[in-house]
């Protein structure tokens, strides 16, 4: 393995090195290197101004532990870096508390949080933090990286991308039964069933193995709820799609229109956020539609790495894959995969849509794509 520098780690560094007076938020899933890379930036660049500290290496830390760590980080240090931040109780007042301190003192301390549980975390920050943080977003590697890291080809990325602990077992009856346990297990317990009442665990797990089965496809929410083997509610399913999206596993998009009620009445579109997730159900090889629909859901998990807009669009037999809107710009995209061309459902969209361009991304212009998508699509299309 050859360690990969990653994108998010540039602009910590850059923030840190000109004092950024706001709490520094790293969230994203878990295994995809986020400690090793902030231990990595420390090293490099703060080896002897920044504390770390993990919750993971202490028994029960609470809202004092951390105060004694803000307090040893601002005597002997000048960053404070916690990792894990979700797992203290009440946490959010604490810094709250710890930060405005030092800001009436003039004192601050630099603050870098990481986290796996997108739905904790963001509740802290938006009920105790608002106005004191910025956010940093970690996300599964791409092909890229995995391909500068460990040397995956493609088609070993669409099948095992995504968590690079688990590519020293590609090819290994090991693989399949580490990113259930350490990384999909895991997610679930300490993620989702550790902070959120679930009356069903049981049933919450068979409703992941139905969603990561309709790799970016549209599933009605009545339809996902009759394939689960015990009674329950359309409120149900979108609640569990909520957990699993708060912890990056998934994401679902809405159909677009011009009509909020319609979007949030749509049937879902579901977009594992690692294309191995899907893989996990089948490991075998793909066939030439299920290859498509996993190189389809790469895409649309990129296009939301940017953090815009993103949907799905159909009227009829008229379908386009992503709909990416960025300010007033939109874009009706297709994902050319082998699958015969709609480019009359991009022309039928376009019609209804008169601003809409028009852009098709296969895998001979995937990479471009991936290093900025969107760059790309402002400059080619």
């Amino acid at each position: 393995m050859q360690f990969v520098h990653l994108g998010y780690t540039d602009k910590l560094r850059e923030r840190l090195e000109r004092e950024s007076p706001f709490i520094q938020v790293v969230l994203g899933p878990r295994q995809v290197g986020k400690t090793t890379s902030i231990l990595r930036l420390i090293e490099d660049h703060f080896p002897d101004s920044a504390l770390y500290v993990s919750t993971d290496d202490h028994f029960n830390p609470n809202g004092e532990w951390l105060a004694e760590q803000w307090l040893i980080a601002a005597g002997e240090k000048k960053i404070l870096v916690v990792d894990e931040i979700q797992k203290i109780f009440n946490w959010p007042e604490t810094i709250k508390r710890l930060y405005d301190n030092a800001k009436r003192r003039n004192s601050l301390l630099r603050c870098v949080l990481l986290g796996s549980s997108s739905l904790q975390i963001q509740k802290g920050l938006t009920e105790s933090l608002t106005g004191r943080f910025q956010l940093i977003r970690a996300h599964h590697w791409n092909f890229h990286e995995s391909a500068a890291g460990y040397g995956l080809d493609f088609d070993e990325y669409l099948r095992y991308g995504g968590y690079p602990g688990s590519y020293p077992l590609i090819n290994n009856d090991d693989w399949a039964d580490y990113v259930k346990t350490s990384i999909v297990e895991t997610v679930v317990e300490k993620d989702i069933l550790q902070f959120h009442n679930i009356r069903n665990p049981a049933l919450f797990r068979q409703a992941f193995e139905i969603l990561i089965s309709y790799p970016a496809q549209e599933i009605s929410y009545t339809k996902l709820l009759g394939q689960l083997q015990e009674r329950g509610n359309v409120e149900l399913v979108k609640h569990y799609l909520k957990l699993y999206e708060g912890a990056f596993l998934i994401k679902h998009l809405e159909k677009f229109s011009n009509k909020k009620l319609l979007q949030r009445a749509s049937a879902p579109k579901i977009v594992p956020l690692a294309p191995c997730l899907p893989y996990l159900q089948i490991r075998t090889e793909y066939k030439p539609e299920e290859k498509g629909r996993i190189f389809e859901t790469l895409v649309g998990s990129q296009l939301i790495r940017t953090g815009e807009e993103v949907f799905y669009w159909r009227d009829g037999n008229n379908e386009v894959d992503y709909v990416f809107r960025y300010g007033r710009n939109i874009w009706a995209i297709e994902v050319k995969s082998g699958r015969k061309e709609k480019r009359s459902a991009l022309l039928e969209f376009q019609k209804r849509n008169p601003n809409a361009r028009l852009a098709i991304i296969n895998q001979d212009t995937y990479q471009e794509f991936e290093k900025d998508p969107l760059l790309f699509l402002q400059e080619k299309f």
